[in-house]
């Protein structure tokens, strides 16, 4: 089952099925995503007759143009950094020493506002180091406190594209106070589409997305690494996540940037990974963070080129 949340005036807009092909969609009439998890198991039937009638050939074409964010907002965004690769090279990017621990790297961000597919993404000032950073995330429902990682992946109601915005050249500043990040990250972007696990069919295993995620910056290819090597699992995320709070229903945890070893070939999923792989290999960073008119689209593709998120293709505005 395929899900969006179409413009309606409304901070948290509407909620409607979206046939396999992304092209028709069904309304959820009195619903939107984030009330629809606060209470999924009186909402997923309904939302189930409505994708059974989209296969079956109703529903309306959809206008790419009102689709928001699947979860304009919610009540908690956690990312993670589970890529193993992407922590190595951010500590040559920013010249800070190995993470000495064995549990998952996560933060608390912005959750009040997840720009659309589509949206404009306004910046304050080209000198903060505007960055793209292409993950995936999970939707969950009410996580209770000390869940483990061996339960935690039937709390996974729907998984997501993300493009998890950073603002590099204030990051460095903020990690040295030991306190989290406000001003380098700002709110992210979602692709058009979350999806349940089943829906992904083997495309989704052990926790993980198991697809290429397909980055172009400027309408050059720059990445294409995979999902799969992601060093702890949703499950296991979302299980470091609850260890002594409940996670509410809607919260959102995150992958961190898809990095795999191989970067080499498949390329990366920021401009900072880029730029740490310059220091390495010529001493210094040559690949300039975006400026105002540079667009990003993304892509999770799977081998048979389907693309079940969608696509988020935005263009950075400097205001």
């Amino acid at each position: 089952m395929r899900l969006a949340t179409l413009e309606n005036g409304r901070p948290d807009g509407a909620l409607a099925v979206v046939s396999a092909d992304g092209a028709r969609y069904l309304e959820a009439a009195g619903l939107s995503l984030l009330s629809a998890m606060e209470d999924w198991p009186a909402a997923e039937p309904d939302l189930l007759r409505l994708a059974a009638a989209l296969e079956g050939g109703a529903g309306g074409r959809i206008d790419s143009a009102c689709l928001r964010a699947p979860l304009p907002r919610s009540w908690q965004w956690l990312d993670g950094s589970a890529f193993g690769t992407h922590g190595e090279l951010m500590q040559v990017a920013f010249g800070l020493p190995p993470v000495d621990s064995d549990r998952p790297l996560m933060y608390q961000g912005v959750s009040d506002r997840f720009y659309g597919p589509s949206d404009a993404v306004p910046f304050a000032d080209t000198a903060h180091g505007i960055d793209f950073e292409g993950e995936f995330g999970v939707i969950v429902d009410h996580v209770p406190m000390g869940t483990r990682a061996e339960d935690a992946l039937k709390h996974i109601r729907l998984v997501v594209q993300i493009n998890d915005w950073s603002l590099r050249t204030l990051a460095p500043v903020e990690m040295k106070t030991g306190f989290g990040w406000i001003q380098a990250k700002p709110p992210c972007s979602m692709a058009p589409f979350a999806v349940t696990p089943a829906a992904l069919g083997n495309a989704w295993r052990d926790g993980r997305v198991c697809l290429d995620l397909e980055i172009d910056l400027n309408g050059q290819r720059f990445g294409a690494a995979s999902g799969s090597a992601m060093d702890f699992g949703f499950h296991e995320l979302i299980a470091h996540a609850a260890l002594t709070r409940d996670l509410v229903a809607g919260t959102v945890i995150g992958s961190g940037t898809v990095s795999n070893a191989n970067y080499a070939e498949v390329g990366s999923s920021c401009i900072s990974e880029v730029r740490a792989i310059e220091i390495i290999r010529e001493g210094r960073p040559v690949t300039p963070f975006m400026v105002h008119g540079d667009t990003i689209r993304m892509t999770a593709t799977g081998a048979d080129g389907t693309a079940p998120f969608g696509s988020i293709d935005q263009e950075v505005v400097v205001i």
